[in-house]
């Protein structure tokens, strides 16, 4: 059996993303990035929604965060799947059941399932994330829950309530928005 080559398609923000099964290259500066205000910028490597997930990635979800300091990377939660991080440059404030843990570069963060958790970026610059997790049970449902704590409330990084609603636990950020790679971002710009 021989796999074939995707096809890369540039979206109308300018970024490259997978239009057909198969493996491929991609260069995460080519790649469509998201501006999250408030909560600096994602590359999703593996799908943004659930159709290019599902088509494209349906084992493994895998994205690079890039995190100002101060900057949540996500508002507290837990997860049904399993999740790992790999901090690549910079320092992050890592919020763990209630706890703060400062990680610097190279520090890895195994996540397993229903480990309540978030990032805030710390230092004097922009933090890299690797960020990976399983897809096993994403279909299916539920995800996971978006948790009220008061550690992470002192960053910006708690929701206002509990609840399984991406909308209410990320009311307080301006909706993301689909760009090209906009430069001084990763390591070696």
């Amino acid at each position: 059996m021989t796999v074939s080559e995707a096809e890369l398609e540039r979206t109308e923000a300018g970024g490259l993303v997978p239009s057909s099964p198969g493996w491929f290259v991609l260069n995460a500066r080519d790649a469509r990035w998201f501006e999250k205000p408030g909560q600096g910028h994602s590359l999703p490597l593996t799908g943004v929604d659930e159709y290019e997930a599902e088509t494209f990635f349906p084992m493994l979800g895998m994205s690079i965060r890039v995190i100002g300091p101060g900057e949540p990377s996500s508002t507290y939660h837990w997860e049904t799947e399993q999740e790992d991080f790999l901090v690549l440059a910079g320092e992050a404030l890592l919020i763990v059941e209630g706890e703060e843990r400062t990680l610097q570069q190279w520090d890895f963060f195994h996540c397993p399932p229903e480990t309540r958790h978030t990032f805030v970026g710390a230092g004097d610059g922009p933090c890299v994330l690797l960020c990976a997790s399983s897809r096993r049970f994403q279909k299916d449902g539920p995800w996971g829950f978006y948790c009220v704590d008061g550690v992470a409330a002192r960053h910006n990084a708690s929701p206002s309530e509990e609840t399984q609603d991406t909308g209410l636990a990320y009311a307080r950020f301006p909706p993301s928005r689909a760009i090209a790679y906009p430069g001084d971002l990763l390591p070696g710009d």
